[in-house]
């Protein structure tokens, strides 16, 4: 009677387990979703995954593993382990599941059977593995496991008949269910849980398909493509948005998309190359809105390839001197906007400042890039604390001020994830959510160049001479440390751009370092966090296991710097300083004078590999061992030693003068014998340090040994103080209390000192050598004025002497003269901007200019000023002659007129913004221009002067006609 129970058990238990809609208690009790109201209202692991996400799926999966498990293990309380009754239990089950439960029964089939017969499950697994891997079709894999597993069966238990015969019955009704059943993999994925959509494509065989869900590759997709689906995996909301490769075909994605009126698609370029640092592309390619059917979708891909060989496109390309790649195709959800704009994380007209620029209308951001229309304006800047922040607001209009901070704000912190980049960010807003819709750099607003670490290597005014020798060392040396590291991937980057002048002061590139430490494993802070403590950023592992070797290899520099130097010291700085001491520059002819200048290069090469890895290598362990400064001692740098000297002098003049005139100090000095026996000190210091200067690096700064004067200022200075050495004794208990703590920090700090001292010196000779230069041309009448030799170029200086070249000699004055009143005009900025935007920075007090009554104002969308003559063009279909003396005046702006761009000198627009393509592509080519001059076209005439500043937004009228 055991076996009937079992029968009864199994015929009535599986189907009621089987019934049991566990699937939908976890979607509701997660998603407070009704599967039975949604979808194809079947409750299955499909429909879990579908509407419920990832989470939700693998709830279910385990769920109805756990029934196909159990019914098998049920089975086994009855029957011998592997009868036929345990598929007679699946099948009950699968009944259960279908007519109770709605619901297929595969999961419960697979987990029961992997339990029933693992080695039938291993085989059929494979080869629908295989079968769905080749053939990439879910229906034809799903059908044939049906016909795959009978047979396995048959072939490995081919006696037993009950379980064939089972086995088939399975098959059958497992196949008659699929036919009756629809599946939720079949409905629109765009409808999908966004975190569901890998899976999903992948089970539906879309592997050609490529979502923004996932990690994509810029060289493959473009950086349009790339860049949302990196915002995207960053938790920012984006549409969900599927790409088309260059190579894949569209078909499979038309009918995985399924568009429609309740569901519109946008369908948008993703160029190879458009959205880069290098190019914007600003317009140049096809969008296609409110696409609603998959014959629409095919047709708007077309034509968004298409546009990719549009004329403007190809010539636009071929202006930036871009390759010719691909085109990607990004096609997305399309978004119902209330409101919608753009925003630049950086004002690209003032290209300083923290402003955070925002142009916003109702409805679709289209028009506010199209230039057709004038958007509200508004300038945001956000104020950021350790534990707060706030956005500051400029401009009133229709759009919600809360929406308007909530885009600023969104600006500012996609700035600071891609490393202070200033972004150009497209954005909508639907109700509920502020979505964005593209964000590429402000490609006119890079490279970006920082003061932060030049101000203190370099500060101040810099002359040509002086740039032209350090630049190279600079620059040079860097480039072999990044070599070092990178090796290979080292290749494409010119390490010659490391530096720059923008107002006659040194600027580091911080796109190219920031790039630089990428490639090295290192976060893109990290020379400002060895130089000023800068927070540092997570770096990529996968970059920094790709570099182990080339750190390993800075690593072992950084741990020989000691023994490296001290030989270096030995061997080639001491014989080398020596000589060039025991030389007199000033007995030189011009030819030896190069070749003691050329010398003396060939040791600062070297010198300048210690000053830079020194203070890295000193700071760097200063930060892991957390030793504080003020117990550090840097008696060795030389500015420090001859200031401590100079304070222990000056405190005993103090007490050989209780009462001086400072402006008789060294008067009254002479007139005692401890009085000369102080002056001899302060000589013999002066000996000692005469190599110093105000600005060691400068070589156009006269030494102390030179001018004296400055250190004598401070001689008195010293005397002049209360209790000068108070602070000096301070300093020195601090340093000795934290002595045992800083000893493996003390000896990089006391190396940075002797590379100091070594560098300043060569500087000094090389400075001497010039000055020695200078005087033979001064005499021979080639140079005119003291310091002329400082406004010439290392290689100028070296073609007067080898070759005398007869040109540059004709046109040395004014050169000389040209670069003087430069120098003079950048010298009187007391404050230049501590990051730079770009190869063209406006001047940063740019005198205003006199503009007469007759002006007209607009909006000044793109930096510079411009006089010429008016075009006035209100289309594209006959276009005249222009040049750099044309003044193009067109009703908008949009991709259409880039090419006119190119070839005029300026160009006004009756309606647009700052942020419109036109003016994108104004920037972009370096023309000025004026937006939202009302009338334009009707107020002013062909052949009309005028004279536009873009940074102002002023049109300057003139009655002075001429016939067309």
């Amino acid at each position: 009677m055991f076996e009937p129970w079992g029968v009864l058990v199994i015929l009535i238990a599986c189907p009621l387990l089987g019934g049991l809609p566990l699937i939908a208690w976890i979607t509701y009790a997660l998603t407070r979703k009704q599967l039975s109201e949604v979808g194809t209202k079947n409750i299955s692991v499909s429909a879990a995954f579908y509407h419920g996400g990832r989470f939700v799926g693998i709830l279910a999966v385990l769920s109805e593993a756990f029934k196909g498990i159990a019914a098998v293990l049920l089975t086994r309380l009855f029957f011998p382990e592997g009868s036929f009754w345990e598929l007679i239990a699946l099948i009950a089950l699968v009944i259960g599941r279908y007519w109770i439960g709605k619901g297929a029964g595969t999961t419960n089939v697979v987990w029961g059977f992997v339990v029933h017969d693992p080695l039938v499950a291993v085989f059929v697994s494979f080869f629908a593995g295989i079968s769905f891997t080749i053939l990439q079709s879910r229906q034809v894999v799903k059908f044939g496991v049906l016909l795959l597993f009978p047979l396995f069966v048959i072939v490995l238990h081919i006696s037993d008949y009950p379980r064939i015969f089972a086995a088939v019955v399975l098959a059958g009704l497992m196949a008659w269910i699929y036919a009756k059943i629809p599946d939720d993999m079949n409905l629109p994925a765009q409808e999908a849980q966004t975190e569901s959509l890998a899976m999903l494509e992948f089970l539906r065989g879309d592997r050609a398909m490529v979502s923004l869900d996932e990690e994509l590759d810029a060289a493959i997709v473009g950086e349009k493509a790339a860049t949302l689906s990196q915002i995207k995996r960053w938790g920012y909301p984006v549409p969900k948005g599927w790409v088309l490769a260059p190579i894949d075909d569209p078909e499979g994605l038309t009918e995985f998309l399924q568009p429609s009126e309740l569901s519109p698609l946008v369908v948008r370029s993703s160029a190879i190359g458009e959205d880069s640092e290098q190019a914007s592309a600003a317009g140049q390619y096809e969008t296609v809105l409110n696409v609603t059917s998959s014959e629409a979708l095919q047709s708007a891909i077309a034509q968004v390839q298409a546009s990719y060989n549009h004329p403007s496109a190809v010539q636009y390309r071929r202006d930036r001197g871009l390759n010719d790649t691909a085109m990607a195709v990004l096609i997305q959800q399309q978004v119902q906007s209330v409101y919608s704009g753009v925003a630049f994380s950086r004002d690209p007209i003032t290209q300083q400042g923290d402003a955070i620029i925002i142009e916003a209308l109702p409805g679709s951001p289209t028009q506010v890039v199209s230039g057709k229309v004038t958007p509200e304006q508004y300038r945001a800047f956000v104020i950021e604390t350790e534990n707060s922040s706030s956005v500051q607001l400029e401009g009133q209009g229709r759009i919600p001020q809360a929406l308007i901070k909530q885009v600023a704000y969104l600006a500012y912190q996609l700035e600071k994830r891609y490393h202070g980049t200033p972004q150009d960010i497209e954005w909508s807003y639907d109700g509920q959510t502020l979505w964005v819709l593209q964000s590429r750099p402000i490609t006119t607003l890079l490279p970006i160049w920082t003061r932060k670490i030049a101000a203190e290597v370099i500060p101040g005014v810099i002359h040509p001479l002086t740039w032209s020798i350090n630049r190279p060392l600079t620059c040079g040396v860097w480039g072999e440390f990044f070599t070092l590291v990178l090796g290979d991937r080292a290749l494409g980057l010119d390490f010659n751009e490391t530096a720059t002048l923008h107002y006659s002061r040194a600027y580091f590139n911080a796109s190219l370092l920031g790039n630089i430490f990428l490639r090295m494993g290192l976060p893109p802070e990290s020379l400002e966090f060895l130089t000023r403590g800068a927070k540092l950023s997570k770096p990529s592992l996968q970059s920094t296991w790709e570099n182990l070797p080339g750190l390993g290899k800075l690593l072992r520099r950084e741990l020989s710097l000691e023994k490296d130097f001290k030989e270096d010291y030995h061997k080639r700085f001491v014989p080398g300083l020596s000589e060039l001491a025991q030389e007199n520059a000033e007995n030189l002819e011009p030819v030896k004078l190069l070749a003691r200048i050329d010398s003396i290069l060939e040791l600062l090469h070297r010198g300048t590999y210690y000053s830079i890895l020194a203070p890295l290598s000193a700071a760097l362990r200063q930060a892991i061992f957390r030793v504080k400064d003020g117990q550090i001692d840097n008696s060795v740098t030389p500015e420090v030693a001859a200031l401590r000297s100079l304070s222990a002098i000056a405190t005993d003049a103090k007490q050989v003068l209780l009462e001086f005139e400072p402006q008789q100090v060294f008067e009254q000095l002479k007139q005692t014998p401890d009085g000369e026996k102080i002056l001899q000190e302060f000589d013999e210091l002066l000996q000692d340090y005469g190599y110093l200067s105000e600005v060691g690096t400068d070589i156009s700064v006269p030494t102390w040994r030179e001018n004296p004067q400055m250190i004598k200022q401070m001689f008195v200075q010293l005397m002049q103080g209360n209790e000068p050495q108070s602070g000096a004794k301070d300093a020195i208990n601090s340093i000795f209390a934290g002595k045992r703590k800083r000893g493996f920090v003390q000896r990089r700090v006391d190396i940075k000192g002797r590379v100091t001292e070594v560098y300043s010196r060569l500087l000094a000779e090389l400075r001497w050598s010039f000055v020695a230069l200078e005087k033979i041309w001064l005499k021979s009448g080639l140079l005119q004025k003291t310091g002329d030799i400082f406004f010439l170029e290392f290689d100028e200086v070296r073609r007067l002497i080898v070759s005398g070249d007869s040109k540059l000699i004709e046109e040395l004055d004014k050169l000389v003269e040209s670069r003087r009143s430069q120098f003079l005009q950048d010298s009187e900025f007391i404050q230049v901007p501590l990051l730079v935007y770009g190869n063209a920075p406006p001047h940063p007090l740019a005198p205003s200019a006199l503009y007469s009554d007759q002006f007209l104002q607009g909006i000044g969308a793109s930096h510079g000023q411009a006089e010429g003559r008016v075009k006035v063009l209100r289309n594209l279909q006959d276009v005249p002659d222009i040049d750099r003396d044309t003044i193009l005046v067109v009703p908008y702006t949009d991709s259409g007129w880039a090419p006119l761009l190119l070839r005029a000198g300026g160009l006004i627009a009756e309606v647009g913004g700052r942020l419109s393509h036109g003016a994108i592509v104004a920037r972009e080519y370096g023309i000025p221009a004026v937006m939202d001059v009302k009338g334009a076209t009707w107020l002013l005439q062909d052949g009309q002067r005028v004279r536009i500043d873009g940074s102002r937004g002023i049109v300057e009228l003139s009655n002075d006609l001429r016939p067309e």
